[in-house]
């Protein structure tokens, strides 16, 4: 015997893990209705297009053979299929639209399910899905746009809106000398007839061959934000000029460009001078993105890290009977656990208008479970042991694209200020966050002593928490992701992270406790 896994069978994504169709259903979901998109999910040909996505990188093309400026991306059809399949099961904006009571709900299991294909193209569909909010500071604009943003038809190229029968949105904030302080950027906008030029770099624009960006500048009243279409109503192509694509880490399918404005056409977005409030509408589901797109990370690759255990063998028997193996699974299926539960709720927030809840829970969630997401792919590599370090296991892709939730949309130490800034302009956030804890309490001893050490900590003025702030986000994520599994998941699972999360364990690596490991490996792995 060559005692080699075999290939992963095709499969249900969303109906073969039990967490998130519990999940879906508990928050008002209905399974069937992104039934279709978890078996594309486990299909060999998405599969594929995943891989080809991946190696054939997007390619700009700055100039037409006649030196013409065109400023346009090339991308592998792979690519143009992955997003196709997300556009169609209204992974974008659809919801919005939608008179569905769960939709974002509904909306967040399909997205959980389809980025454990490939992560790079839920870049410009998280980013769509987003816009819609931040449009709604402009009725006009909303009109204009959120037909097309809406459409479940995939219409790629350079085109007038009015043209299209579908349409991708972008956003480009970030500026060379400010980073993540965006009141540093320099952009400058001149008011014209009709609207604004717009003049200044972007150090990152991701997707640029989107259809309109939500962009922050300069005016007289302050930073604004303003919304630029690449092609303008007349079949101009608006200047966007594209400097370079960046060479990342990982999301290498998708396209992170450098790009200049040069009297480029843009409408005010909002009131003038405030850009910022504007545009965090837009942040802020983004950040939705990250944490379901980081818990998907960790459940794709505990899924590669199951099935190998499960059909290789060392030391006379199989690796999942071996005791260590399934403690270092067992870890690996309770966070992936916590993180399922805790996006599926922060998207059921959306659809219950639960404003105050989100303002804190969302910084708070996206810090700790992106946070999560790299050590726990690795540690999921190291269950394939030299095979998961080789390209073609998919891990190293994986590990690759882990980190990137944890920095776009704001990095931890970000989030972590962001979480301050709810709790002291938000007293109703805080509310709404003991409110949503409330079941954890007397659970156990270990994490009555976290929610003391908590509230102890918000006794004193929020400025006085910065050094502490990435502490307190990663506390109260994790009374928050308990909370969730205390309501919904069987006992076992809410005991198990108690005893990881809150035991005192001197260990910092992980896989310490072997609490209920049968029943939550039967759980996590039941489609392996």
């Amino acid at each position: 015997m060559l005692n080699q896994p075999p290939p992963i069978p095709e499969r249900d994504v969303l109906n073969g893990d039990s967490v998130l169709t519990e999940a879906l259903t508990a928050f008002g979901g209905d399974p069937a209705a992104v039934a279709a998109l978890g078996l594309r999910a486990g299909s060999a040909q998405a599969r594929r297009w995943a891989q080809q996505a991946d190696a054939n990188t997007p390619t700009l093309h700055t100039h037409d053979r006649y030196g013409n400026r065109i400023d346009e991306v090339e991308f592998h059809p792979a690519w143009h299929e992955l997003m196709s399949v997300a556009v169609s099961s209204g992974l974008h904006a659809s919801p919005w639209v939608s008179d569905r009571s769960a939709a974002h709900v509904e909306r967040a299991a399909g997205f959980a399910s389809w980025y454990q294909v490939e992560a790079g193209h839920g870049c410009p569909i998280s980013m769509t899905y987003a816009a819609v909010p931040a449009l709604r500071a402009d009725p006009t604009l909303t009109e204009r746009y959120l037909p097309g943003l809406a459409s479940r038809e995939y219409d790629f190229g350079l085109r007038p809106a009015s043209e299209k029968a579908g349409l991708i949105a972008g956003m480009a904030m970030t500026e060379k000398q400010g980073g993540s302080d965006v009141r540093a950027n320099t952009t400058e906008a001149i008011a014209v007839d009709g609207g604004h030029l717009l003049t200044g770099h972007k150090w990152f624009c991701s997707a640029p061959m989107s259809d309109l960006f939500l962009v922050l500048a300069q005016e007289p009243a302050g930073l604004s934000c303003f919304v630029v279409a690449r092609v303008l109503p007349d079949g101009s192509r608006n200047p966007f000029r594209i400097q370079r694509l960046k060479d990342k880490l990982g999301n290498r399918a998708n396209a992170s460009s450098e790009i200049e404005f040069e009297g480029t056409f843009a409408e005010r977005l909002g009131d003038p001078g405030r850009g910022v409030r504007t545009i965090v509408e837009m942040v802020s589901a983004t950040r939705l993105d990250c944490v379901l797109g980081s818990a998907a990370l960790m459940r794709a690759a505990l899924t590669e890290a199951g099935w190998h255990a499960a059909h290789r063998s060392a030391f006379g028997r199989p690796l999942l009977d071996q005791p260590l193996m399934r403690t270092v699974l067992t870890d690996l299926a309770v966070e992936v656990e916590a993180s399922q539960w805790l996006g599926l709720r922060l998207a059921a927030a959306v659809d219950r208008g639960e404003d105050a809840f989100r303002r804190i829970a969302l910084p708070m969630s996206k810090y700790y479970v992106c946070k999560r997401a790299p050590g726990q792919v690795f540690e999921a590599m190291e269950c394939l042991g030299g095979s998961g370090y080789v390209e073609e296991s998919g891990l190293p892709r994986l590990y690759r694209e882990a980190p990137v939730n944890s920095i776009w949309e704001g990095s931890g130490s970000i989030n972590a200020l962001d979480l301050l800034r709810a709790l002291a302009t938000s007293p109703e956030s805080l509310t709404a966050w003991l409110t949503e804890i409330e079941p954890i309490r007397g659970v156990d001893a270990g994490a009555d002593r976290a929610l003391v050490d908590v509230l102890d900590a918000l006794a004193v003025a929020p400025a006085e928490l910065a050094p502490r702030a990435r502490w307190l986000a990663e506390q109260m994520a994790l009374l928050l992701q308990l909370s969730q599994l205390v309501r919904h998941a069987p006992p076992v699972v809410a005991e198990a992270f108690v005893a990881r999360r809150f035991g005192r364990t001197p260990a910092t690596v992980g896989a310490t406790l072997a609490t209920g490991e049968s029943e939550i490996l039967e759980r996590a792995l039941v489609t392996l």
